[in-house]
């Protein structure tokens, strides 16, 4: 028998996944509001855009965010295709530290051409002094951490992920 061969990664959910970036006619089950901003004043904006190698914009990229901080257990989802300026795009609250790590959100980013999506992390510059202590945050080389720590903004948090490059953002095997 031979092996299967790999698939890449999508986009052939995207009627259920990301609807309105394919422009079906309804909504998404997950989407990129993990709180609401009219309802909880602690809400916070991520975004950011992803490149491929060459520094292009992907405009059919999907991402997943992920937090737990033993009090809230949140779950985002969307397409950069789905945002005009084919940005990601995601209402939250910033999370708290749990065992002594920095508040971070897990990122999985989906694309075609991959044979696996890829895994980060999301951490905040403002949390230097957490962010020093962080045993994971520590793992990754000095030069390369700035590609994970998300900058502060007048709304919130925005972090580019480059797929490739010069800039490649650190992906995490998991």
């Amino acid at each position: 028998m031979k092996q299967t061969p790999s698939q890449t990664v999508g986009p052939y959910f995207a009627y259920g996944l990301t609807p309105e970036q394919y422009l079906y006619d309804f909504k998404a089950l997950v989407g990129n509001e993990m709180v609401s901003p009219m309802d909880d004043l602690n809400c916070i904006q991520i975004s950011g855009q992803v490149f491929d190698g060459e520094g292009k914009l992907i405009p059919d990229a999907m991402l997943e965010i992920w937090q737990n901080d033993d009090e809230k257990q949140l779950f985002g989802r969307f397409g950069t295709g789905t945002d005009p300026k084919n940005r990601y795009i995601f209402h939250t609250i910033k999370p708290k530290s749990v065992y002594g790590q920095a508040p971070h959100l897990s990122v999985i980013v989906f694309m075609r051409g991959q044979l696996i999506h890829s895994y980060t992390r999301l951490y905040f510059e403002d949390e230097a002094e957490l962010n020093a202590k962080d045993k994971i945050l520590n793992q990754v080389p000095e030069d390369r951490r700035n590609t994970i720590i998300a900058t502060k903004t007048s709304n919130g948090y925005q972090m580019d992920i480059h797929m490739q490059g010069d800039n490649e953002t650190v992906f995490f095997d998991i």
